[in-house]
């Protein structure tokens, strides 16, 4: 074991928390109340709509508006969002993928006009298109064209935001989605080696240049709750990448070849029942990335206690930042080398990992890389089928996980009771406000500058020519984010990522048998195969518990119709009826479900089709699931129904009685 010393105390990391919600003004409130806190750095959490490309008073943005994060739809907004915030000196990370460029195109204009210096903005833009496809759903264009943006603004901030960090190679979605560490490793990998190689080849950086550029890449991984796994793992990523840097981009400084991570740690885990163990857990997964010296996180921001059952309010947050703080601060981590160098167990299991991943990585390599990988499927289908055996392990009590399947016995939380229930609720009014906000803006522009800026934009998009000027000129002109995307899909298209459902092999959990014997009889009865359409309405693409329902409905033997994501009320109302499906299952995580399940109820009773029994999954608070029955909805399912086979049981059971009604 190594004899570590102490030595001078190191810097701590970046202190951060995700947040943003409701408004621009709001979230500036909540930015700087966080920084008189202490917090070191911000991490902007942006809305549904912003993270695609529409505006506010788009159909597809209903009930999505400041959701999920703040809606920034134009220069006005971000101007207020960091209203009295100095850009010049503040580490900024904006967790922003296929619409990155405009997000920081506005950034750029907002940093102008506070009169700061280009070359000293710090920060990242997350930029990761590649796992948008694979994990949380917020792409837009093809992946040509998405990787094109990547290497834009890459290109872009090395010469004019050298500080800037203009990818954020993304893991931490994968491990949501179910990934396993090699999964983690290895397809972040592939990511960050898609983009280098095609920065590479279309020279926008000077090959004596590009060592540099390399430097600049920096990854945002996830932490659960194995704690050595995740620990190696990180050694792990460090070592893959020096050796990744030196043998395949033959960078020779080290400083270039540096892994440099930011994390939030695991939220999958977070559990709904008995929230206030998840403190624990926190705790525990931060360790994984700081203890570890030689693989210690640059920034870290974790999500609170209660994320699990909604939207964590300005204390929950500050919980999570003191965490960070008293471990920084008042243990003696920071004073010693690594504890782990020498560690005979800790070298044996970082190895094993990285032979597997590179196993994994010659794989990716063959099919064409990272692209290739994504549009043949092989990635999605991957992780669903990780996910399918990770929620196998959980039903069957193989994994087990305090207070969900084992010691389940529990008194009330006082944390979470009271008339908020221990969050925040982002109010109604805050879209029909922002609604009013855009026109109002869209009126008071000059509209022949927008009609030339736009004009530009899409022969830069057309001509293939760098995209961040443009866009910071359309940014000035006052463009808003939903022009900015229309543009952009008149050029490049729109994209739909395979879901991986059609083709994952299933990990059986619990007795099948029941349930299938079951379908079995229904169908006999309805006279053909009992159908179950799954659909996804609006923006929300965490789309993990969707597919986990769609491959246990088909196993169970069920016809599943399951398009993917980001589907309108009226397509899927559309699609129940030329698809004559017997019931309808709709997931919805973002806080969009009374808004939107009431769009499908209205739109099934005018088309006639109300007989149809439609189920709804999703992070729903108990005095919303009553709102949802009485608009008619047959059952509501939440993190804490974690049997998908009771489940698939209830949904045979509530098909049945309604045809016996109908009969």
């Amino acid at each position: 074991m190594s004899d570590a010393q102490p030595q001078g105390r190191d810097r701590p990391w970046i202190f951060r928390t995700y947040a943003g919600h409701s408004t621009a003004a709001e979230s500036n409130k909540l930015y700087r109340g966080n920084l008189a806190k202490g917090q070191t750095g911000l991490s902007v959490a942006f809305d549904l709509p912003t993270q695609t490309g529409y505006d506010p008073d788009d159909l597809l943005a209903r009930g999505e508006v400041g959701k999920v994060g703040v809606p920034v739809a134009h220069l006005g907004d971000m101007r207020t969002l960091f209203d009295e915030i100095p850009l010049e000196r503040m580490n900024t990370s904006m967790t922003i993928n296929a619409t990155a460029p405009w997000l920081l195109s506005l950034y750029v204009a907002a940093a102008d006009e506070q009169g700061a210096d280009r070359k000293l903005l710090a920060g990242t833009t997350q930029n990761d298109i590649i796992k948008e496809y694979l994990s949380r759903g917020t792409y837009v264009f093809p992946p040509a064209p998405s990787l094109r943006l990547t290497t834009d603004v890459i290109a872009w901030t090395y010469s004019e935001m050298p500080k800037w960090n203009p990818m954020n190679v993304c893991s931490y979605h994968l491990q949501e989605a179910g990934a396993t560490p090699v999964q983690e490793l290895s397809f972040a990998l592939a990511t960050a080696i898609a983009i280098l190689d095609g920065l590479k080849a279309n020279g926008a950086i000077p090959a004596e240049d590009f060592p540099k550029a390399v430097g600049r890449i920096s990854f945002f991984v996830n932490a659960g709750m194995r704690f050595v796994t995740e620990m190696c793992k990180m050694r792990a990523f460090t070592e893959l990448w020096d050796e990744i840097c030196r043998e395949r981009y033959g960078v020779e400084d080290e400083r270039y070849r540096r892994f440099r991570y930011g994390v939030q740690v695991n939220s999958l885990g977070l559990t709904e029942q008995q929230p206030e163990n998840n403190v624990y857990r926190i705790l525990i997964e931060m360790l994984a990335v700081v203890l570890s010296k030689n693989a210690r996180a640059r920034a870290v921001q974790l999500p609170a206690w209660n994320e699990a059952l909604g939207l964590p309010r300005p204390f929950d947050q500050q919980w999570s930042l003191r965490m960070q703080q008293i471990v920084a601060y008042e243990t003696d981590l920071l004073e010693y080398a690594d504890i782990f160098d020498g560690s005979a167990e800790i070298t044996r299991k970082v190895e094993a990992l990285k032979d597997e991943a590179r196993d994994e990585l010659a794989r990716i390599d063959a099919m064409g890389g990272a692209v290739a990988a994504v549009e043949s499927s092989y990635m999605k289908r991957k992780l669903v089928e990780a996910n399918s055996s990770r929620l196998a392990g959980i039903e069957t009590g193989d994994q087990v996980v305090v207070g969900v399947n084992k010691y389940i016995e529990s008194e009330p939380s006082p944390l979470a009771a009271g008339e908020d229930g221990g969050i925040l609720t982002v109010p109604e009014h805050v879209e029909g406000e922002a609604i009013e906000k855009v026109k109002a803006w869209r009126e008071a522009r000059d509209q022949s500058a927008v009609d030339a800026a736009l004009a530009d934009l899409k022969s830069a998009a057309s001509e293939g020519r760098n995209i961040m000027e443009p866009s910071i000129a359309a940014a000035k002109a006052g463009v808003t984010t939903g022009e900015w995307g229309r543009t952009l899909r008149e050029v490049f298209g729109e994209y739909r990522a395979p879901t991986g459902v059609g083709q994952s092999v299933s990990d059986d959990a619990g007795d099948l048998a029941a349930v299938r014997t079951d379908v079995d009889t229904l169908s006999k009865a309805l006279g053909r195969r009992l159908k179950f359409l799954v659909g996804k309405p609006g923006l929300d693409g965490h789309s993990n518990g969707a597919e986990q329902i769609a491959v246990r409905a088909r196993d169970c033997g069920m016809e599943v119709v399951y398009e993917g994501i980001r589907l309108t009320p009226a397509q899927i109302v559309n699609a129940a009826i030329e698809e004559d499906v017997h019931v309808i299952g709709l997931s919805i995580l973002s806080g969009s479900h009374l808004a939107l399940v009431r769009d499908v109820m209205d739109r099934l009773r005018a088309s006639g089709a109300d007989d149809i029994p439609v189920v709804v999954g999703g992070i729903i608070p108990d005095e919303d699931s009553a709102q949802l029955k009485a608009m008619g909805v047959a059952a509501v399912y939440t993190p804490k129904d974690f049997q998908l086979t009771d489940i698939m049981g209830d949904v045979v059971k509530i098909v049945s009685a309604r045809a016996d009604k109908a009969a």
